[in-house]
């Protein structure tokens, strides 16, 4: 059982940083990030044993970071932004972590499926599967985030002319 324990503790030391940086981008905020990263870890203790026999324990956690993502936004109507993003959060440039913060602006449904769809790599078939959501919602909410994104840079140049 001691050994179990063990390799559940190295894991959440090893990838705990990378899952933190995931829930931040799905929430946009540093709290919610640490608060589904600490739901997921818990769920994943309680199954340890059977994911790890999988080989699948950052791919276990990070779908059931996703979906308790979607329950959240579910049951909270209203959108929280923040533009308090922490130090550490950012892996390369000044400009990725601009990326960062214009995602954090979208709603939460957009923001989640542009996540797993380019950060996660997932086909819109297994992005409908973890939101419980239709492939054609998929890409209506992809296509709508991508929009809104393109159009913020237009609007900013006009705003310095």
């Amino acid at each position: 059982m001691r050994l179990g324990v063990v390799e559940f503790e190295d894991f959440v030391r090893a990838r705990g940083a990378a899952l933190l940086r995931y829930g931040y981008v799905l929430t946009g905020n540093a709290d919610d990030a640490a608060d589904l990263v600490q739901e997921a870890l818990l769920r994943l203790s309680d199954s340890w044993g059977r994911v790890r026999n999988k080989d699948a324990p950052e791919a276990y956690v990070r779908t059931t970071m996703a979906r308790q993502h979607v329950s959240w936004w579910r049951r909270r109507r209203r959108e929280q932004v923040t533009d308090d993003v922490p130090e550490g959060f950012y892996l390369d440039s000044h400009s990725f972590g601009e990326l960062w913060k214009e995602l954090a602006t979208l709603p939460r449904k957009q923001r989640a499926v542009l996540v797993l769809r380019y950060y996660e790599d997932l086909s819109d078939q297994e992005i409908a599967e973890i939101l419980g959501i239709s492939r054609g919602t998929v890409r209506s909410q992809a296509f709508r985030a991508l929009a809104t994104l393109r159009v913020r840079p237009a609007v900013l140049e006009r705003e310095r002319a």
